[in-house]
């Protein structure tokens, strides 16, 4: 049986590799390593179908080094330990060459497994490349990544995609014994959603449904092929993208049940939990906020919630955080205020901090000034002194403007008895 057309045309070496030219280039980071031979442990960190794998494997062709691979799908401790006493066994400690262990999907490791492998990194028995399309600051344990360099990979561009199609075309054993002729390619370009994988894939499917040598691909054709094969829900694909983006605005619009329907789709696509609840998380506060600020507790409990118990238990408990948040009131306010807080200091860079409330932990800071006029808030009737906090050449501005629902209505009208006009809330 055929290996599918990716596989049959991954290139080998780094001057075939399309893409990724901030890595690979001339003056891209994996080519100067490659040259010195100096190979840090790293992980790759990028949408599917953007040559993770494929980039591994140039790096273990090149550098002469023995290669080994893990799926975390399905590897346990145990496997981990086993790959690495084999490295250990194949290497010679006194050489640079150390073996290469690549991790497919490393952000499915467990922390334990993760741990497993923080002893062989340190000690240099292997150089672990993980792959993830997953954000690593979140999945990978801190220990690891501060023993790993972070490379991100970004979706194939327009002509990364054009040139990837005629090499498949000119080079591929099966396809280039048929007359293809590539009269359209905005179809194939869009179904793949900058997933060279997939592109390839489509491609090879169309050319190898028709019965004629001789094929002009259209976008018609592609259309007409490729939509009666395509699956419902892709965890790795274009849909985990667009069902997330469809689940998300549903509860910042306030439709419960959209919300669920779309919570369902990717429970029954077997999506990742932790996703969807961080997800929740991060909308709990950008979305919902101090109109409601319960919002955020509910959906960190969730976090921690769903990932105790697991499927199928958890799609309960995703359900009810999902109609929680869909059913609150909506402010973004503290959303924009971190926003138009974090420009002002784009653009007006480190001001002094007002002598007033600087810390003075010595007498020289205190004959200079510091802290001195400082007016503690709680010698104050009701707690509150009209002080000056911010920066003298910004003093005033208004960042947080609370919004117009119940919970924050009744903040603005505190902060309004609080502070006067000073902040016009």
């Amino acid at each position: 049986m055929n290996a599918p057309l990716a596989e049959r045309i991954r290139p080998t070496t780094l001057k075939d590799y399309l893409s990724q030219q901030h890595l690979v280039g001339p003056k891209g980071s994996l080519t100067s390593q490659l040259s010195t031979g100096m190979i840090p442990s790293m992980i790759f960190w990028g949408p599917p179908g953007t040559g993770k794998t494929t980039l591994a494997n140039i790096i273990a062709n090149e550098s002469g080094r023995p290669f080994y691979t893990l799926s975390a799908v399905d590897s346990g401790v145990a496997a981990v330990r086993e790959v690495i006493e084999r490295a250990k066994k194949s290497d010679d400690l006194f050489s640079t060459k150390n073996p290469i262990l690549f991790i497919d999907e490393i952000h499915r490791f467990s922390k334990s497994q993760q741990d497993s492998l923080l002893g062989a990194v340190e000690k240099g028995w292997i150089t672990l490349i993980g792959a993830t399309t997953e954000n690593p600051s979140f999945e990978v344990i801190p220990a690891l990544l501060s023993r790993c360099q972070v490379y991100v990979l970004e979706s194939f561009s327009r002509d990364d995609m054009e040139a990837l199609l005629k090499r498949a075309l000119r080079e591929d054993e099966i396809l280039s014994q048929k007359k293809v002729i590539l009269k359209e390619t905005e179809a194939l370009i869009r179904l793949s959603g900058g997933d060279a994988r997939k592109l390839l894939n489509i491609l090879e499917l169309v050319v190898l449904s028709e019965k004629d040598k001789k094929i002009s691909i259209t976008n018609e054709l592609v259309m007409q092929k490729a939509q009666k094969n395509t699956v419902l829900y892709d965890k790795t694909g274009e849909q985990h993208y667009d069902i997330i983006s469809a689940f998300i605005k549903s509860i910042r619009g306030s439709d419960p049940n959209a919300a669920v329907y779309w919570l369902a789709r990717m429970i029954e696509g077997g999506e990742d939990i932790k996703f969807i609840a961080r997800r929740m998380v991060i909308l709990s506060s950008e979305d919902i906020g101090m109109a409601n600020p319960n919002a955020l507790l509910l959906a960190t409990s969730t976090f921690q919630a769903v990932n105790t118990i697991g499927y199928p238990e958890a799609r309960i408990i995703l359900s009810q955080c999902a109609v929680y948040l869909a059913t609150s009131p909506k402010s973004n306010a503290s959303y924009k205020a971190i926003g138009e807080a974090q420009q002002v200091v784009r653009q007006t860079g480190d001001l002094s901090v007002p002598l007033s409330i600087r810390n003075a932990p010595t007498k020289l800071m205190k004959q200079l000034g510091y802290g001195k006029e400082y007016e503690y808030a709680h010698n104050y009737e009701g707690n509150f002194v009209p002080h000056e906090f911010l920066p003298e050449e910004i003093k005033g501005t208004t960042f947080y403007k609370p919004g117009n629902n119940p919970k924050e209505n009744a903040l603005k009208n505190y902060l309004t008895q609080l502070w006067k006009n000073k902040y016009n809330f």
